[in-house]
Order: C-alpha cells, then sequence, then structure tokens
C-alpha cells in the first residue's frame, strides 16, 4: 500500500513539475494568440487597401483577404506550439498532420467542403455581392461570401446563412446579372375592340412610364382568344433591382388602365353562357 502511494505522489510530483515547466510556455503563447488576432486584422486590412487599388473584382479581394488572415493564424498556431513544446519542430508538426490527415478529413469534410466550394465561388465569380439571386427557397441581396458560407439579405430584412457547398451545388438565379430585366404583364380586351388600335395604345402607355428602359424596346402581342377577352401580352425592361421592378409594375398597371378608359376599351369580368336545352325556345342565359 505503501508504495501505491509513493507511486501515485511521486507521479502527482512529475505532473506538476512539467506544468511548471510548460507555464512560461504556454503565457507566451497566449500572447502570440492574443497579438495574432491583432495581427490578422491588420493583415485584413493592408491586403485590402493594397487589393483595392489592383483588383477590381470584389470578390477576388475578399479571397485574399481572407487567405491572409487564415495564413497569419496558421503562422501564429504554429509558432505557439513550438513555444510550448519546444521540442516540436516544424518537421515534427508537418508529420502529425499528415498521419492524422484522413481522421481529420472524416471529422471535418463538411468544414473542408465549405473552405473549398468559398474559394471556388470566389474565384469563378457565378454572383458578386450586392447581386439579388435565388438559392434554393431563399432569395435575397448578397451581403458577404466567406471561405465558409454565403450571407444574403432577404427583402423582408433577414439575414440567410447559407453553407458554401450548398450554394456551389444549386442552381443560382442571379436576377441582376445583366444591366436589364423583363417583365410579361397579361391584360384582356374585349372581343370588340379594333386589335391594331389597342395594341398601339398600349405600347404608348408602356413607352411614357418612368422606369421603363428604351432599350430593349417594349413590345406587345397577342397571345389568343380568352373565355370573356382577346388576351395581350406586354413585355418591357427595367432595371433588374427587385424594387425597380415592383414599383414599375405598379406604374404600368395604372397607365394602362388609364389609356383603356380614355379610349374606352373594355377590360371584361369572366363570362359564362348557360344553355337550357329543355326550354322550348332554347334560350341561353349569360351570368357573370
Amino acid at each position: 500500500m505503501e508504495e501505491l502511494m509513493q507511486t501515485i505522489n511521486q507521479s502527482l510530483l512529475n505532473l506538476v513539475s512539467k506544468a511548471i515547466e510548460i507555464l512560461p510556455g504556454l503565457l507566451f503563447a497566449s500572447v502570440i494568440l492574443v497579438l495574432t488576432r491583432y495581427s490578422a486584422v491588420l493583415v485584413r486590412k493592408i491586403v485590402r487597401a493594397s487589393t483595392g487599388r489592383l483588383v477590381k473584382s470584389i470578390s477576388l479581394q475578399l479571397l485574399f483577404e481572407q487567405v491572409a488572415s487564415v495564413g497569419v493564424w496558421v503562422a501564429g498556431v504554429l509558432i505557439a506550439c513550438t513555444l510550448v513544446f519546444p521540442s516540436l519542430r516544424l518537421g515534427d508538426i508537418i508529420g502529425l498532420l499528415g498521419l492524422s490527415s484522413v481522421a481529420v478529413g472524416f471529422a471535418f469534410q463538411d468544414i473542408f467542403k465549405n473552405f473549398l466550394a468559398g474559394i471556388l465561388l470566389l474565384l469563378n465569380e457565378p454572383f458578386r455581392v450586392n447581386d439579388q439571386i435565388i438559392v434554393n427557397d431563399y432569395e435575397g441581396t448578397v451581403e458577404s461570401i466567406t471561405i465558409r458560407s454565403t450571407q444574403i439579405r432577404t427583402y423582408f430584412d433577414e439575414r440567410i446563412v447559407i453553407p458554401n457547398a450548398i450554394v456551389f451545388t444549386s442552381p443560382v438565379h442571379v436576377l441582376t446579372h445583366y444591366a436589364s430585366r423583363r417583365t410579361d404583364l397579361k391584360i384582356g380586351l374585349a372581343y370588340d375592340t379594333p386589335l391594331p388600335i389597342a395594341r398601339e395604345v398600349l405600347l404608348e402607355a408602356v413607352l411614357n412610364v418612368e422606369g421603363v428602359l428604351s432599350k430593349p424596346a417594349a413590345e406587345v402581342d397577342l397571345i389568343g382568344f380568352g373565355d370573356s377577352s382577346i388576351d395581350f401580352l406586354v413585355h418591357y425592361w427595367t432595371l433588374p433591382q427587385k424594387i425597380q421592378v415592383r414599383r414599375t409594375l405598379s406604374q404600368v398597371v395604372i397607365a394602362l388602365k388609364q389609356a383603356c378608359d380614355q379610349e374606352g376599351f373594355n377590360i371584361p369580368y369572366p363570362i359564362r353562357t348557360v344553355y337550357l336545352p329543355d326550354s322550348e325556345d332554347q334560350s341561353s342565359m349569360s351570368v357573370n
């Protein structure tokens, strides 16, 4: 029993002595990590200022900033490890990383997927910051693209954080990629409407709306015979932003209604004709 207690005491003394030996290293390592944090912020600012002059792409600027920040953190952690464990060399660390790479890969495969997807998104630039996009069921304005996730702000002022692996493997609808965006608006006029005149009236009304672009030019097509009307389809282009599309649509609807009222064009309600075969005169009755 006494030998067991002596063994335990000796082990405790060894642990305490080793802790005292590495305590200065831990303190210096903590200081290094704190300095690394501030250095990473400083390096990001320096990279942002330098790349802002040389690189026009915002996505590439973000990529350079994030890669520089990760590089600073990796260097800081390696220096901290060598301070805590003086016998540990850079080759030993690389060998340890090589041996544990398989286990780490399985444990952090989602993180690595998002990391690689983020780099590819920033390099390929399928969309940029301030673009309006639709990813799966989410729609909004891109606020930032990091090496882990893409943040979008919805039109209801909600923030959605989407992992880059999902963004990279999903269809992305970029609403603001081009300089203009088309809107189609259907309107039906009564069957007794003079079609060529009505077409010119509708086209002129659309062209006079503020927010409708002159190039590409607006168009009005006749698309078919409806149940109670001849159907027109008005095509016009606006700036691609959601707010421009929404506001212009309201003005176009008002302009078309006013033009029809001024020309006396009737926008009919749906009408159904019900035949009564049992009646003697085979009369019919129209129901709105």
